[in-house]
């Protein structure tokens, strides 16, 4: 099969949703399929897959999502593909994956980041009136109106968001639970990442070290997780530090953290390209997140066995069952429940099962399941696709 798949950045630097397509991409050529992908930049070697630049459009920035889509979806259609895949929303593409979520989910999500009311309500306001969010939100509409693309879910969160916003069910609507690719390293490399991070960053012996990964602090709630590392001091337990690695701006959550007496606690790697050796180091993966349609560093987590305590705003807390791999806690800002569960985890024993009990979800959290799915739809909607062509006028 001769697929394209659309996708504006496919920098893996830039995020899961990237990450995820180039994973994917190359899986999907592994089952013979000719991969072309369109996109408007990228900045590393991707062998194996034929790489169709569009031109990052000069017009009005904020337009610039809806321009690229245009220009792929013409691109596409020039070079007469069997089947299309949009990671972006485009009305003519054959199957949508919305890696990221729905635009409105995210944009409600972002909403509920905000402390009170007040900042809540200027938030919404200042929404209202983004140009950039008003084109994204319109083509979104464009992609999900009758008769678009086969809409591909990667968890249950996504398609509950398809059939709440949009009144989208299945057929029209399936489900693939998301999935990524990586290895438990050798139990001796283990063991020395581990020592390395720690030493590193001075993690004293025996602390119980919390991890925490993201490229957006405050949405993936960096803020209630400072509240809970107050809360967990205040209350006696110090035996803790967390890690907080991403390329996000740390200044004024390190501002925050200096005026709560924290900063001891609490330290900001910056970005890394070691993430399995921050994963050898943790005791848990902490992820406080207000929004995530299905993490890939929950997922990751899960995979390699750290255990995680994450919300019921992740689609990756489907797979999870509270109190087994780790803890699913409804929302970021029951920080007095999030103090107990980290303070729970303090429990060697209780780590040891939950480490298990993860490690037994590696294939059911694998991007090669994800691919094989995917692929069966992928299949049907080129057969589809040939179906129209071969239709009498």
């Amino acid at each position: 099969m001769k697929l394209g798949i659309i996708i504006e950045r496919l920098e893996a630097w830039r995020g899961g949703a990237e990450t995820s397509t180039l994973e994917l991409a190359r899986l999907l050529r592994e089952k013979g399929h000719a991969i072309h992908v369109i996109t408007s930049t990228i900045s590393q070697s991707t062998p194996g897959l034929t790489i169709h630049q569009v031109p990052a459009p000069s017009v009005f920035g904020p337009l610039r999502t809806a321009t690229f889509v245009r220009h792929a979806a013409r691109q596409a259609e020039q070079i007469g593909f069997d089947a299309v895949l949009a990671m972006s929303p485009c009305p003519a593409a054959d199957v949508y994956q919305p890696r990221g979520g729905l635009v409105r989910e995210t944009l409600a999500r972002n909403i509920a980041t905000r402390s009170s009311a007040p900042r809540r309500f200027a938030k919404r306001a200042m929404l209202a009136l983004n140009i950039k969010q008003r084109s994204l939100l319109e083509l979104e509409r464009k992609t999900l109106r009758e008769g678009g693309p086969i809409v591909v879910a990667v968890s249950n969160y996504v398609a509950r968001q398809c059939r709440e916003l949009y009144g989208l069910t299945p057929p029209r609507v399936r489900i693939v639970f998301n999935g990524v690719t990586i290895e438990r390293p050798p139990a001796p490399q283990w063991a020395a990442d581990r020592a390395a991070i720690r030493q590193q960053y001075h993690v004293p012996d025996g602390a119980l070290l919390l991890l925490f990964v993201a490229h957006n602090f405050r949405l993936k709630g960096l803020e209630p997780l400072i509240e809970t590392a107050s809360r967990l001091v205040t209350g006696g337990f110090t035996d803790f530090r967390v890690l907080v690695v991403g390329r996000d701006n740390p200044v004024r959550f390190q501002r925050r953290i200096h005026t709560q007496h924290l900063d001891r606690f609490i330290t900001f790697t910056g970005p890394t390209q070691r993430s399995a050796a921050f994963f050898c180091a943790a005791d848990a993966l902490v992820h406080p997140t207000y929004y995530d349609p299905c993490s890939r560093v929950v997922l990751e987590a899960l995979a390699l066995g750290v255990p995680v305590l994450t919300t019921r705003f992740n689609g990756a807390s489907e797979i999870m069952t509270d109190g087994v791999e780790g803890f699913v806690i409804a929302t970021p800002d029951e920080v007095g429940l999030w103090a107990r569960r980290i303070t729970e985890l303090a429990d060697p024993a209780l780590r040891e099962k939950m480490v298990a009990a993860a490690l037994r979800l590696r294939e059911r959290v694998s991007m090669k399941r994800h691919a094989e799915e995917l692929n069966a739809i992928l299949l049907e909607a080129a057969d589809r696709r040939g179906t129209k062509r071969r239709a009498p006028a």
